[in-house]
């Protein structure tokens, strides 16, 4: 089955009420988890610095109010209101904020772009409020794309985004879940407890990495349920405790007890803020989950269900502390001491499973985020599979779940305690906050063309207030605020490490290519045998030959009927149709049977299984015969190639009947997928015949027979083994980079997504040493 025909959420087709409703309670379950279940250590961590409490209840109040209007100006107005509906064609995320701006200014680093990927349908998104273009978007745009600085800067801090979404993704899951498990702490002793807490807290942790195999659709429908009566729960008991404790409490709504408190504090001020950021943990994950769900389902879960509950429980709880102003231990400021004692242990229970539930939204982030980054060539590859056969954003990725779950026990037992894990949770989502607010400030000077107040007021506003939330984790530095630096530069280390290497290889593809005419001059019969088959020529280049073909022809002279160079590339748009994904051009003239076909994918595209793909690849071939140049037509250059080296190449759909017909039988060989998609199906048979029709005038109709009978006799895949090498007299930064650095990578990971399921009885590899 293609995954991407089924539900493009954000798209031009609005979805139906009782869909849009569906995907809002399965989004409580995946999206909104660790934003619920902050009120279990937000004030315990706030009050763990030395902030004395007075009988006025100034401090309590002004925590309070901080907390008030940072849930109403980040998540509500940033994120509900402005950042969702900066949607890269229902895609969300730091990289979807990186690609719209790499659309619309050429600041791309994807190696092989082309002027034809501008053309495709989803290449600029058309937004109905827009304003004709004024100057300070152009003199943005221009900026952008003048200046390698600017684009290199605008690249890390995508990068730095991406590292500090992954790093979240280890600290929030083990302070979700030990969180809610030191609760028992207000039921044993302390003796005791701390032989239970640790321990729970792994097995509860390993459990949960467990479940994320059976995907986003089940594990929103069970963890939904948790959520809701988590929410319920502790929207009830704030408004009991409001009413027991203190009905006054609502005066802390004002914005006047947030400046008494910043006032009255002072020095400690800046350390508490560390505390009250704790509040909008999960805030991002609004965006980097849009994906999964659409725009409307995460506005609607939000407004109506989230942000009720929870303020009433932070006001519930801190008329509760109101009242209790002779706290002897620290954790009586958490959440479960203002819970009455008859329901302490079932709002234990339920908080133990909110707190797993909490830890998946940080988890579906870090797998469709990492997903982005792999098809933007900017993370190494690895293995997604696809869990859902109608939302194409849900994922699993094995090899990152499994060390996301090394890494969470690893923190928890080293750190034992919430209050380190706190300050590394805080830093890691406030600065993906700040990346967010940066890029997002530029999407709506370049992208949604606005005024120039308009784009320096969003990021004056938020940026500051994240600015001062960031200052304040950086004071907790060596406080457990160091584990989030030091994970993030190790992923970021990764990621820039990956993207170089593929660049430079790129580079030295293109200056060692051989031209055209290099082929062509070896007379039409090409001086070489050719035998039954076809011979896909896998190469990352757009035009001319790769040098691995020369190598290969130099030592075994001999090659297939009709031969293909297949360029499969990645565009930074989020999904690319069937019918524009093809890219057919002939190279020299009819009789040599060489064409050139680049497949296009966005970053959310699934790739097809090997049989699929070989239908697809031959039908669009035989409809590129068919029509002749009767298609639009475009170049392969690059914006920067001279236009000699260019060659004209057809956007080809799915085949017409009236090109080909397929039959197809069953082959008993079992099938098995190892790349993205989810199901195991038999492999298929299929036949191609080419119907009469008065259409097609006879050479055409020659060369449609024989290739036919070129597939027929089948088809190999020619694929490039290469092994990279810094150049003698290369720094020795550069050679650790490319002889350890990226090799170590390139050995370690998957091969290059050409064909998912490439048959390896079907493949040849030519191998070549890089001197970059």
């Amino acid at each position: 089955m293609d995954l991407d025909c089924g539900i493009r959420e954000n798209s031009a087709t609005r979805l139906p009420w009782k869909t849009v409703l569906t995907l809002a309670y399965q989004s409580l379950g995946v999206v909104y988890g660790d934003l619920s279940i902050s009120p279990l250590y937000v004030y315990r961590s706030t009050f763990a610095e030395p902030i004395a409490l007075t009988e006025n209840n100034e401090e309590i109040y002004g925590v309070f109010s901080l907390v008030f209007w940072a849930l109403t100006l980040i998540p509500l107005i940033k994120y509900v209101f402005i950042v969702l509906k900066a949607d890269d064609n229902g895609e969300g995320g730091t990289f979807a904020l990186y690609s719209l701006l790499c659309r619309h200014a050429r600041v791309s680093s994807l190696h092989n772009r082309q002027l034809a990927d501008e053309e495709l349908s989803g290449y600029k998104k058309g937004y109905c409020n827009v304003t004709p273009e004024r100057c300070f978007a152009s003199r943005m745009k221009m900026a952008l794309e003048k200046h390698k600085v600017l684009q290199k800067i605008l690249l890390v801090l995508a990068l730095i985004g991406t590292s500090m979404v992954i790093g979240d993704g280890v600290v929030t899951p083990s302070l979700s879940v030990l969180s809610a498990v030191s609760g028992v702490e207000l039921s044993m002793s302390k003796e005791h407890h701390r032989y239970v807490e640790v321990p729970a807290a792994c097995v509860i942790l390993i459990c949960l990495f467990a479940l994320q195999h059976y995907g986003t659709h089940r594990v929103g429908f069970l963890f939904a349920p948790i959520i809701f009566t988590w929410l319920f729960s502790i929207g009830a008991i704030g408004v009991y405790n409001i009413f027991y404790w203190n009905p006054q409490v609502y005066v802390a709504l004002s914005p006047y007890y947030v400046c008494r408190f910043l006032r009255k504090t002072r020095g400690a001020k800046w350390v508490s803020l560390g505390g009250i950021l704790l509040c909008i943990t999960g805030s991002e994950a609004m965006f980097a989950d849009l994906g999964h769900f659409s725009q409307l389902s995460i506005k609607l879960a939000f407004t109506s269900v989230v942000y009720p509950s929870i303020v009433l429980a932070y006001m519930g709880h801190a008329a509760y502390l109101s009242k209790h102003h002779n706290i002897i231990h620290s954790y009586h400021f958490g959440f479960y001491a203002s819970v009455p004692d008859k329901l302490r242990w079932p709002v234990l229970v339920i908080a133990i499973l909110a707190a797993v539930v909490g830890s998946q939204a940080i988890i579906t982030a870090t797998f469709s985020i990492i997903k982005q980054c792999v098809a933007l060539s900017c993370f190494p590859r690895v293995k997604v599979v696809h869990t859902s056969s109608t939302i194409h954003g849900q994922i699993y990725i094995p090899e990152i779940n499994w060390l996301l779950m090394l890494l969470c026990l690893a923190v928890t037992i080293g750190f034992r305690n919430t209050k380190h894990l706190g300050n590394a949770a805080g830093l890691a989502v406030i600065t993906v906050m700040l990346v967010t607010t940066i890029l997002m400030s530029l999407v709506i000077a370049v992208c949604w063309k606005q005024r120039f107040i308009l784009a320096f007021g969003f990021v004056a506003i938020f940026g500051t207030i994240e600015a001062v939330f960031f200052s304040a984790s950086l004071v907790k530095f060596l406080e457990g605020a160091w584990v989030s630096i030091a994970l993030a530069f190790v992923f970021l280390t990764v990621m820039y490490i990956w993207h170089y290497g593929t660049l430079k290889k790129y580079e030295f593809d293109v200056q060692n290519k051989v031209s055209i005419n290099w082929l062509l001059s070896l007379s039409p019969s090409i001086g070489i045998v050719r035998v039954p088959g076809i011979s896909l020529i896998q190469t990352d280049l757009v035009s001319g030959i790769p040098a691995i073909f020369s190598h290969f022809v130099t030592n075994l002279p001999a090659f297939h009927q009709v031969l293909v160079f297949l360029c499969i590339k990645h565009v930074p748009v989020p999904h690319v149709s069937l019918k524009e994904r093809f890219l057919v051009g002939r190279i020299g003239p009819r009789q040599f049977r060489l064409y050139r076909c680049i497949v296009r994918y966005g970053y959310r595209n699934v790739h097809k299984d090997d049989l699929e793909f070989e239908n697809d690849l031959v039908c669009s071939i035989a409809e590129f015969i068919r029509t002749g140049n009767s298609s639009p037509e475009f170049n392969t250059a690059s914006p920067s190639q001279e236009p000699e080296q260019t060659q004209k190449m057809t956007v080809v759909g799915t085949c017409s009947t009236h090109t080909i017909t397929m039959s197809e039988g069953t082959n008993n060989q079992n099938h098995t997928d190892l790349a993205e998609t989810s199901e195991i199906q038999p492999r298929k048979r299929v036949r191609f015949v080419v119907p009469e029709s008065p259409g097609i005038d006879d050479e055409a109709r020659e060369e449609l027979d024989e290739l036919m009978e070129a597939r027929e006799a089948g088809v190999v895949y020619i694929t490039g083994q290469y092994y990279m090498r810094a150049k003698a007299g290369s720094s020795l930064l550069k050679k650790l980079v490319i002889n350890v650095g990226y090799e170590f990578l390139r050995k370690n990971t998957r091969a290059a997504p050409y064909v998912p399921d490439m048959p390896h009885a079907s493949s040849l590899e030519v191998g070549m040493v890089y001197q970059v």
